[in-house]
């Protein structure tokens, strides 16, 4: 009958040393590769406000791709004081969504709809945008209420750029702060930022100071591509209690 070899004493907390040496191993091979694709593809980011609805609302959990428009420091985590411009990538297209820092505060992001390309001339009458002296043609659709502001009634206008690519808006009325504007010219190196919820956004209307001013092409951090999933209002990670509140109807959305 053969006898059955059992590991001496010695061997035992070697072998168990190794076991977890592999796993410390396997755990930190894991999270540079999470590091390296945050860092230089893909980034997560929630819609903290209304200013894009209706196609982003509050509670959105969005994936930004950070090589569409090439790198720059503030594509970096802490906006590091590197020189500046950016490293490969292409530029941004009218009516792209993008993420970017704000150029008053560049530890905020923000998002807006890019609708003015450098050498463009900008301005905004009546409630339309006109782009080069031609207007981007608008269709008024259906009033709704607001998706974030149940109390508040909207129309629904969609807007086309001249590529063809549609979006909705919201339009809150006549008459209203940023209906109305001065022409602008937009710079080299500069782009004009709109909120799709246009009586709701702090964005090129307004400058710097206030809202986004034309905001510098190194600000830019990615272009938003993708609705992920999204949570209904009041939802937080230090809440486990809401972490089931989803808005089912809003995941695995692209974005226009």
């Amino acid at each position: 009958m053969t006898d059955m070899l059992a590991p001496s004493p010695s061997s035992a907390p070697a072998h168990g040393k190794s076991d977890v040496l592999e796993v410390i191993r396997t755990v930190l091979a894991g999270l540079a590769v999470a590091v390296v694709l945050r860092v230089l593809l893909f980034q997560p980011f929630t819609i903290p406000s209304s200013s894009m609805e209706p196609g982003l609302v509050v509670g959105d959990y969005i994936i930004v791709s950070k090589f569409a428009y090439g790198w720059s420091r503030a594509s970096l985590p802490f906006n590091p004081p590197l020189p500046g411009g950016r490293i490969l990538g292409g530029a941004p297209k009218r009516g792209d969504v993008v993420v970017f820092r704000l150029p008053r505060d560049p530890s905020q992001t923000w998002i807006k709809r890019v609708i003015g390309l450098p050498g463009d001339r900008i301005q905004v009458r009546g409630g339309q945008v006109f782009v080069n002296d031609r207007p981007l043609p608008q269709a008024p659709m259906t009033v709704v209420q607001d998706h974030d502001d149940p109390y508040r009634q909207v129309l629904e206008v969609r807007e086309r750029q001249p590529d063809g690519r549609a979006y909705v808006t919201y339009d809150g009325g006549a008459g209203q702060p940023g209906d109305d504007t001065d022409i602008y010219v937009v710079p080299e190196g500069r782009y004009f930022m709109m909120g799709d919820n246009r009586d709701n956004s702090l964005d090129s209307r307004w400058p710097c100071e206030l809202g986004v001013g034309l905001l510098p092409a190194d600000n830019i951090v990615g272009k938003a591509e993708l609705v992920l999933a999204s949570w209904k209002p009041g939802a937080a990670v230090y809440k486990p209690w809401t972490w089931l509140n989803l808005q089912w109807d809003r995941f695995v959305q692209p974005i226009r």
